[in-house]
């Protein structure tokens, strides 16, 4: 089984920052859609287009959000990568997740930095907590089996072979 590579870090600001603009264009067209069709006047018509209005007005505008977190996420993983001298663990995602929430909410003033730094932490922590725990328990079934020294500690052979 081959692990999935990552690019290496100037192309993996890019690599991600377009992931998640096109996330961000998917998510926001689909849920744009939804909320034009029923803020629309009634008749399918009418809803139709309530419904490719919002997504032409708003999906840009939540696809071009999550491409600057995207971004500034990978910036901030790779500049962690590269201080900590090329060590990649959990611990970097959850200090960028942290750190990004915090940058993006400046404008806002200090405590929804901080309370903006604190859920991106804890989100991340949690993102990464379960991608261990499903990395563990996928390689539970890749274990080779248990090598027996003794052969007398296997038990007799089952009915129908020699002994």
């Amino acid at each position: 089984m081959e692990e999935y590579a990552r690019e290496p870090c100037p192309w993996r600001i890019v690599d991600d920052c377009g992931g998640a603009f096109t996330m961000g264009v998917i998510g926001g067209a689909i849920f744009q859609s939804i909320k034009g069709f029923r803020n629309a006047p009634s008749g399918w018509r009418q809803r139709f287009t309530g419904s490719v209005v919002a997504i032409r007005q708003r999906a840009p505008i939540i696809a071009g959000n999550f491409a600057v977190w995207g971004g500034m996420f990978s910036t901030i993983d790779c500049t962690l990568v590269h201080f900590r001298g090329g060590k990649e663990d959990p611990y970097n995602s959850i200090i960028s997740g942290a750190a990004t929430g915090g940058i993006l909410a400046a404008r806002n003033g200090l405590p929804a930095m901080v309370g903006s730094a604190i859920i991106g932490g804890v989100l991340l922590a949690l993102i990464e907590g379960v991608g261990i725990c499903f990395t563990r328990l996928s390689a539970e079934q890749f274990k080779p089996p248990a090598l027996v020294e003794d052969p007398s500690q296997l038990g007799p052979p089952p009915q129908g072979y020699p002994s």
